[in-house]
């Protein structure tokens, strides 16, 4: 028997062994007794495991919506008010682990806490007694595929068309072992885009989908990034743009350009994006009359414009510059578009900002720094650096991912 101590930053439930031991739970809540359990991972000094047996179930403990909740969303088996406390405690510790006091901070969630994921990507299942392909997940903590009829944190327009597609290849007689996955997309508008990825191929290029952001449209690769829930992130778009009180304006890690052209597009705003993919599609999303320029250009005075084929185009340097320029370059890497009457917008990936550019930030001191974070841990590290010039302002956190432990956390800081 395992007694529950709390639940961990990351999402899972810490328990004790008898020997001393530390073992993480899926399927587990603080106060339950686990009583038997599946090890999905044993190291010297913790194991890994999924609680297969309850004993004095957790007064906040609810039915799963769905048999595969383990693999895509296992907090399904906590109540959902619970769920939004349990994420505010967890902001505040992993600060605290950082030695950074923070208050609680408010937690903002919008009325679908199922069915609202806009893009999902399904594993295909061989039935070896119907000699048929099924929809499937991966089960946590395995390479093994678990057959799907129902899943419900998807838009409900995804799981049909992927039925549909799956039905398709049935009624050809098509085998699982040809495809890699399924991947679909919807928009806000229910339109659906994607498709299968076969083994040994190259990736299709699916067609575009667009939506609308705070009132502006935005085009997207369904296999590219874009984010997933977007009625929570234009709550996060609208907490950002009070903060926005500096003429000009830094996004960095701009992906498609959704939060500076959302939030500041009325500014002088500068987007820097390294992947191409993404910064074709932030070309797309920024007005004609932008000015872009490319890594290579080569000093000669032609600037590098990417087309809507994702090629390069030619236009003069001379030609008069808007508000808002792009550069396809690392963050990191322009650290000299760093000034001091600023506001700099940092959205990193889970790893968190270079050291490089929390250095450059500390030596130039914007006037403003807005960084919304996927990993509360690495923000905080990368705040914690920060705090001998600047003061936390404001702390929101969003439930982008309701039913599982991803939590997304913004900070506002303002210079000391």
């Amino acid at each position: 028997m395992v007694k529950i101590e709390k639940i961990i930053p990351g999402g899972q439930a810490l328990g004790t062994l008898k020997s001393g031991k530390k073992i993480f739970f899926w399927n587990a809540l603080p106060g339950e007794i686990v009583t038997d359990y599946q090890v999905t991972k044993k190291k010297s000094h913790f194991e890994e495991a999924i609680a297969t047996k309850i004993d004095r179930p957790s007064p906040f403990r609810v039915e799963p919506l769905d048999d595969c909740y383990l693999s895509t969303s296992p907090w399904q088996i906590l109540d959902y008010a619970e769920e939004l406390k349990l994420k505010q405690a967890l902001v505040v510790e992993i600060f605290r682990e950082h030695s950074i006091d923070i208050k609680t901070p408010e937690i903002f969630t919008d009325s679908s806490d199922y069915y609202y994921r806009n893009k999902m990507e399904y594993s295909l299942y061989w039935n070896l007694t119907t000699s048929k392909i099924e929809l499937a997940f991966r089960a946590r903590g395995s390479h093994r595929k678990i057959p799907i009829t129902k899943s419900s944190i998807e838009r409900p327009e995804i799981f049909t068309a992927a039925r549909n597609i799956i039905d398709d290849l049935n009624a050809r007689h098509e085998e699982a072992r040809k495809y890699q996955s399924l991947l679909l997309r919807c928009n806000q508008k229910g339109e659906i885009s994607g498709g299968l990825y076969e083994n040994h191929q190259p990736h299709p290029v699916f067609p575009n989908l667009t939506d609308t952001i705070l009132g502006h449209e935005y085009s997207y690769s369904p296999n590219g990034f874009f984010q997933i829930n977007l009625p929570v992130y234009e709550m996060a778009l609208t907490e950002i743009k009070k903060h926005i009180v500096t003429d000009q304006v830094l996004d960095l890690y701009a992906g498609v350009g959704t939060i500076g052209l959302s939030v500041a597009r009325d500014r002088h705003l500068t987007l820097v994006e390294c992947d191409k993919s993404a910064y074709t599609e932030l070309a797309r999303n920024i007005t004609q009359t932008a000015y872009f320029e490319n890594v290579r250009d080569n000093g000669s005075g032609i600037a590098s414009e990417p087309r809507d084929d994702g090629r390069e185009r030619s236009g003069s340097r001379n030609k008069p510059l808007s508000n808002i320029f792009a550069k396809l370059a690392k963050s990191e890497e322009v650290t000299d578009y760093i000034a001091f009457n600023q506001t700099v917008i940092l959205d990193p990936p889970r790893a968190g900002c270079d050291h490089k550019l929390v250095d450059k930030l500390n030596e130039i001191k914007p006037e403003k720094i807005i960084y919304l974070s996927c990993n509360p841990s690495t923000q905080a590290r990368d705040i914690k650096l920060l705090l001998d010039n600047y003061q936390i302002e404001d702390i929101k956190t969003f439930n982008f991912f309701p039913h599982t432990p991803h939590i997304e956390n913004l900070v506002i800081l303002s210079r000391k």
